[in-house]
């Protein structure tokens, strides 16, 4: 006898990204009205150690913050501090920490664990709550530009492994997303540049006013100014999770365009040792990607001008040493790899229009970083 019998269901996912300032003053009660699960909800605090030092009021304003909203949440723990960046993601005992804290500490799935730093700590701790019981209470408190626009309101998690980004994780919603933009005014140039890059391309391959809004306001970006900043990333965060209530958020297929300039940048940054940050090679990786569009003849080369003076004017390099040829082509078959076997790359028919393609010219890949290390070069003269 032979059956088969199918099954068939949709699960719907509803979180709220909330944009805020100084969430922790006890008057603000967006965080203790998240961590409220009617019986006073359990909450474990991992915070990135950047953050922490920073910020070393933070703690005890954490702790202050539970007491007088001691009747929504409590802690269930010591905040555990871990390092930030990709370290956080690299070296698994850090993710086992926060495992081991949900068993130490009893924290189930009507606990809260909530994150704060950067997107590589938020990656990290997503994906040991994930893991845990099969899934606890994620929220998000990104403190970077590039979180708070892009990493943090999705819905990937993962660690690094074999030498490979994001090798081991999943697709997990967050409970919440909350962001303070206090935390970006102690940010230093480099990572507040960082998080634009994610902006430029997702404007890039879907919206040509959103273009044009950055390149008109990238003087004032590149000049720390609040009021654009915040727009740029509420506005960038919206086309992010518009993308994501698409037809397939966790990517079951090949298409991601929201990697247009990633399978580059992935490489660059471990063969920097992640000392080429993810927002810059990825504005590297938007640069490449774009003039090899044009060496294909997808754009004209007034449309490549625009991009690549938007990319510089706001303080990006376009050309680093790792960019050589049989690195790259090992990142585009690592690429490949990971999307499954079929390879798809996103490149640009004209601002604010994005074409997959399944292959890459090996040539013009090449031609193309003989460009961009011209165009630095001619940007380090004019300077």
């Amino acid at each position: 006898m032979k059956r088969v019998i199918e099954q068939s269901f949709s699960v719907p996912y509803t979180y709220p990204v909330i944009f805020s300032e100084n969430i922790f003053d006890a008057a603000e009660e967006s965080l203790a009205k998240l961590l409220d699960n009617g019986k006073g909800g359990k909450a474990y605090f991992v915070v990135d150690s950047g953050v922490a030092d920073t910020h070393p009021e933070l703690i005890d304003q954490i702790k202050t913050y539970a007491a007088a909203h001691a009747s929504k949440f409590k802690l269930c723990a010591e905040p555990l501090i871990v390092p930030g960046g990709e370290a956080s993601k690299n070296d698994p005992q850090f993710y086992e920490k926060v495992v081991e804290a949900t068993h130490l500490y009893g924290i189930d799935r009507h606990s809260y664990i909530v994150a704060i730093g950067g997107g590589a700590v938020l990656d990290m701790v997503g994906f040991a709550a994930a893991v845990s019981h099969r899934g606890i209470r994620l929220v998000r408190i990104p403190t970077t530009v590039l979180s708070q626009n892009d990493s943090a309101v999705g819905v990937k998690n993962g660690i690094n492994s074999f030498g490979k980004k994001n090798y081991l994780g999943t697709f997990a919603p967050p409970y919440a997303v909350l962001n303070d933009f206090n935390f970006l005014l102690t940010l230093d140039d480099r990572d507040w540049r960082s998080g634009i890059s994610e902006a430029i391309k997702v404007a890039l391959i879907k919206d040509l006013d959103f273009f044009e809004w950055i390149e008109a306001n990238a003087s004032a970006l590149a000049a720390r100014e609040m009021a654009p900043m915040q727009e740029l990333i509420v506005r960038c965060a919206q086309m992010h999770l518009d993308h994501i209530a698409g037809r397939d958020p966790f990517e079951m297929g090949s298409s991601r365009p929201l990697d247009f300039g990633h399978w580059a940048a992935h490489k660059m940054e471990h063969l920097s040792k992640y000392q080429i940050r993810h927002g810059e090679a990825v504005a590297m990786g938007i640069a490449l990607d774009s003039t090899y569009s044009f060496l294909k003849g997808m754009i004209t080369e007034s449309e490549l001008d625009r991009i690549i003076s938007v990319i510089a004017s706001l303080g990006f390099q376009l050309y680093h040493e790792v960019l050589s040829g049989e690195m790259l082509f090992k990142g585009l078959e690592e690429f490949r790899e990971h999307l499954g076997g079929q390879l798809t790359i996103m490149l640009l028919t004209k601002l604010g229009v994005g074409q997959e393609v399944h292959e890459m010219d090996q040539t013009l890949i090449l031609a193309a970083v003989e460009k961009l290390k011209a165009f630095q070069a001619d940007r380090l003269i004019a300077n």
